[in-house]
């Protein structure tokens, strides 16, 4: 198990906030349900250090790998004797399969306090490095494999069963499909980072062509994020709510709208006509992208009022998506909390007050009620929290009637 477990511990995986990820865990969990004692611990941990060694790269992680992977499997190990789980060498093959219900909660227990211990040293340490969140770290690197983590318990009972009855070669046979799985899961994985990176670039280009407006994108997704948690939104759609706000100005890229972001007057009324076609230009540029389709109506009614005001289309109230009645909430505060050459960024309570001014007639009141009663609410407005933005004495005057967005 120990030697399977150097092999797979090789062909890690990058994860999304800077850790990494591998299925060295499964022949190592193995072991230790076979042999739970100090030999077991003590065969992993030398695997460790060998596969992190042949790897290469920072010493300094090396041994942090190596602590973290010690003090995980020492811990299932204590554990998982502690509710009752015995050595499966010790046990008749014929009774194997007939014993696995009842060491159904010692395989979970085993399984839950080395997955953690393991996310939380590794999320921790990526938190102090980084200055960041240890809870969002964790969330962003522990989520999206949890699944897999959780399927991958039973799986680790059958390679120590077929191990104690079929011995070395049968773990092996058994082991290559689970290795082309793996490949599977880092290749999507890859992908989807590659995507996200590519979405973040494309942002980054558009917003250097006016220094002002600068990390306004980033912003107003890491609000979309905290208005769409306040909600009560699950994760899924909630990475979809930050898709849509990252994309929501995307079509600012196009030519016709460069000099009126650059104009240092007030746009006037047929600039501001052209000003409000950008959510569509938006949207036609995320229809380019086959998995952005489920974003394409978001980014287009960013700009709808609750009250039919709004624009490219005029909906009102419940036509207008949920991810969009959240971006306009995000992409006001935005406008709200920065500065601006005609006047200096607003406070929490100012801000609270605008949006319960504007509540049912700019903004969603169900969103607005639950936003203001919130503890997201305060995170808002957190140190530490918001991306800067650059302030520049060419940054256009924007004022509009009724509304409070920024363009």
């Amino acid at each position: 198990m120990a030697a399977i477990g150097i092999f797979v511990h090789v062909l890690t995986f990058r994860l999304p906030r800077g850790g990494s990820g591998s299925i060295a865990f499964i022949p190592f969990l193995a072991a230790a349900i076979l042999v739970p004692s100090w030999i077991a611990a003590l065969a992993i941990v030398s695997a460790v250090v060998i596969a992190e060694f042949a790897k290469g790269g920072s010493p300094i992680k090396a041994w942090f790998n190596v602590m973290q992977a010690t003090f995980a499997i020492s811990a299932a190990t204590v554990l998982y004797k502690l509710v009752g789980g015995a050595s499966l060498l010790a046990a008749p093959s014929t009774r194997l399969l007939e014993g696995a219900q009842s060491n159904a909660i010692s395989v979970l227990v085993v399984s839950a306090v080395f997955f953690a211990v393991n996310s939380s040293l590794v999320s921790g340490v990526i938190a102090v490095s980084e200055d960041g969140s240890f809870l969002h770290i964790w969330r962003k690197n522990t989520f999206a494999s949890l699944p897999y983590d959780l399927l991958s318990t039973p799986v680790v009972y059958l390679l120590a069963w077929v191990y104690a009855t079929s011995g070395w070669a049968g773990a092996i046979a058994l082991c290559i499909p689970m290795i082309g799985v793996r490949q599977l899961y880092k290749t999507n994985s890859e992908l989807e980072r590659v995507n996200q990176e590519l979405l973040e670039l494309m942002v980054k280009a558009i917003e250097a062509r006016d220094p002002y407006t600068s990390g306004h994108s980033r912003r107003v997704a890491h609000y979309s994020q905290l208005i769409a948690r306040a909600i009560g939104l699950g994760g899924q759609q909630v990475e979809r709510v930050r898709i849509a706000a990252l994309l929501h100005d995307v079509g600012k890229i196009h030519e016709i709208y460069a000099p009126l972001l650059q104009k240092p007057e007030k746009l006037t009324p047929a600039e501001w006509e052209v000003m409000q076609g950008h959510p569509i230009k938006s949207a036609e540029l995320v229809m380019t992208v086959s998995h952005l389709a489920d974003i394409v109506l978001p980014v287009r009614h960013h700009h709808e009022n609750w009250d039919g005001s709004g624009y490219p289309d005029g909906l009102s109230g419940e036509q207008i998506p949920l991810a969009s009645r959240i971006v306009l909430f995000a992409d006001t505060v935005d406008a709200m909390t920065t500065d601006r050459p005609y006047r200096k960024a607003l406070g929490e309570t100012q801000v609270r007050s605008e949006l319960t001014k504007y509540r049912a007639k700019q903004f969603d009141p169900y969103i607005c009620d639950k936003l203001l009663a919130s503890p997201m609410f305060g995170l808002l407005f957190a140190p530490g929290q918001r991306i800067p933005t650059p302030v520049s004495s060419a940054a256009p005057a924007l004022t509009r009637p009724r509304t409070l967005r920024a363009m």
